[in-house]
C-alpha cells in the first residue's frame, strides 16, 4: 500500500494485538516505572486484567530471577492473557489515531509500524546516546516475549492532508474511549480504509525525516533484534515484522518538552562567596531573594542557594555558541558551571548530581536545597523542537536528562509482535 521512495519515511499499518472495548480501561497501564510501590501492589492484588501482571509475573513470589527466565515468564503470561481472551489479534493491517487529553495537553496522532532500516540510515533521526548494555538487554526482552507494548514516540513536522484524516475519524465513535484515575482521557480509533491508509503512507514518503522524541533505546533494541533476525533467515526479504517497531507519530506543535532541573549535593570545597564570585566571571548574577524566580528565556538559570534564589544571565560575549550542542541550556550548564566549577564530570553516574523534572515543580528545588539533601539548584529553561532537531539534524547528542517529554505513553493499548 503506497509507494515507497529510496531516502524517505517507512510507515506501515500492522494488525495489533488488543484488548476489547469493555476491557481496555481495565487492561492498559502507565508505564511500570510509573507506579509506586503501593500503587502497583493495589493493581495487581485487585485488576487481574491489568497489563502489569504480564510485565510482573514473579510479583506474588518475591524471589530472586534472572533477567532471562524473567523475560520468559513475561512471555508465558502474555500467552495466557491471549488465551483467556483478554487480547485479540486485528485481521486487517490497520494505523490506529490515538488521542490524549488531560486537563491541560492534548495531543493526537498514529500508531503504525516504523523502519528499523530508516533508524540506521538516520531517517529516523536520534538526539540521545544509548547505552549498548542496556539495547541488547532489552533486545533479548524482545527476542524472547516476541511483542512490544510501548510505541516509541515520534514526532513529524505538521502536516495538514494528515491532519484531515486524524479530524474525519474524530468526528466518528472512538473504538476506545475511557478515562483513567488521573483524570486523562484516552481515544483511539482504528484506519483501515485503503485510501487512507494511503494517504497517510504517501504524505510520510515526502518526508526526509522523523525524530525520536522518546524511546532511543527501545529503538536501537528493535534494530539489534532486526539484525539478528535477519542473519538467521535464509528467506529474508525485509518485509517481516521484524524489520519494524510500534511508534506513535504525532506533529512536532503538539509534542511537548520541559526542562529537567539539575541539583548538586555540595559547592566542591568553595563557600557560597567565592561561589558566586567564579559564577561572576561568565554569567550576570541578580539576587533575587526568598521570592520564587523561574528563568523565561533561553540561556538563562535560575539558582536556589542558601534561602534565596539568583537569576544567572549568560554574559555571551564570553562564551562562544558555535554549533546546536552549545546552543542548549543543559549542555551549558555543564560546560560553564558543573563541570569546570563544581568538578562535575560524567552527567550520567556523578552521585553528586540529580535531576528534577519540571512537573515537580521550583518547590521542589527549593524544599530539597533547604532539607540539606542538596546544596544548590539551578533552573532551566525548556529546550524547543526546533533545537532538538538541530541537533539531531548534526547528528549530535544531548546531555543526560535534557528533556521532559510529553505525552506519556500508556503500556498494552496496542502491541506489536514480531
Amino acid at each position: 500500500m503506497g509507494r515507497v521512495r529510496d531516502g524517505m519515511a517507512i510507515v506501515k499499518p500492522f494488525c495489533a494485538v488488543r484488548a476489547s472495548r469493555d476491557k481496555v480501561a481495565l487492561v492498559s497501564s502507565r508505564s511500570y516505572e510509573a507506579y509506586s510501590p503501593a500503587e502497583l501492589g493495589a493493581q495487581l492484588d485487585f485488576n487481574p486484567f491489568s497489563f502489569l501482571h504480564i510485565i510482573s509475573p514473579s510479583y506474588k513470589h518475591h524471589e530472586e530471577i534472572s533477567s532471562e527466565q524473567r523475560f520468559q515468564l513475561i512471555h508465558d503470561k502474555y500467552i495466557e492473557f491471549k488465551e483467556l481472551n483478554h487480547f485479540s489479534k486485528d485481521t486487517t493491517p490497520s494505523f490506529y489515531i490515538y488521542k490524549k487529553t488531560t486537563r491541560n495537553f492534548s495531543c493526537c496522532g498514529i500508531i503504525a509500524a516504523t523502519s528499523t532500516q530508516d533508524y540506521v540510515n538516520n531517517i529516523i533521526k536520534k538526539h540521545e546516546e544509548t547505552l549498548h548494555k542496556r539495547e541488547v538487554l532489552f533486545e533479548k526482552y524482545l527476542k524472547t516475549t516476541g511483542f512490544n507494548a510501548e510505541p516509541v514516540l515520534l514526532t513529524y513536522p505538521d502536516n495538514l492532508k494528515i491532519a484531515s484524516v486524524l479530524k474525519k475519524y474524530q468526528k466518528t465513535r472512538a473504538e476506545y474511549e475511557f478515562t483513567t484515575e488521573n483524570y486523562k482521557t484516552h481515544y483511539l480509533w482504528k484506519v483501515d480504509s485503503p485510501d487512507d491508509i494511503l494517504i497517510i503512507q504517501d504524505e510520510f514518503t515526502k518526508m526526509n525525516a522523523l525524530y525520536i522524541a522518546d524511546g532511543h533505546h527501545r529503538t536501537a533494541s528493535s534494530y539489534l533484534l532486526s539484525e539478528d533476525l535477519k542473519r538467521k533467515n535464509t528467506n529474508h526479504n525485509g518485509n517481516e515484522d521484524y524489520n519494524f517497531f510500534m511508534s506513535y507519530l504525532i506533529p512536532e506543535s503538539e509534542l511537548q518538552i520541559s526542562e529537567y532541573n539539575r541539583l548538586v549535593k555540595d559547592l566542591n570545597g568553595l563557600t557560597k562567596e567565592q561561589l558566586l564570585e567564579k559564577l561572576s566571571v561568565l554569567y550576570t548574577i541578580q539576587n533575587r531573594g526568598s521570592q520564587f524566580y523561574k528563568p523565561s528565556k533561553k540561556h538563562h538559570f535560575s539558582m536556589y542557594l542558601d534561602g534565596e534564589f539568583y537569576s544567572l544571565y549568560l554574559k555571551k560575549e564570553e562564551f562562544e555558541i558555535d554549533n546546536p550542542l552549545s546552543d542548549l541550556d543543559p549542555q551549558l550548564l555543564y560546560k560553564t558551571i558543573l563541570k569546570p566549577i563544581f568538578g562535575i564530570n560524567d552527567l550520567r553516574n556523578d552521585k553528586r548530581l540529580s535531576y528534577s523534572h519540571s512537573e515537580q515543580g521550583e518547590i521542589n528545588l527549593k524544599n530539597s536545597v533547604d532539607s540539606g539533601k542538596f546544596a544548590v539548584a539551578f533552573g532551566l529553561v525548556p529546550i524547543s523542537v526546533a533545537q532538538l532537531k538541530a541537533v539531531a539534524d548534526a547528528d549530535l547528542k544531548m546531555p543526560p536528562k535534557s528533556t521532559y517529554i510529553l505525552p506519556k505513553l500508556r503500556s498494552g493499548l496496542t502491541i506489536y509482535e514480531f
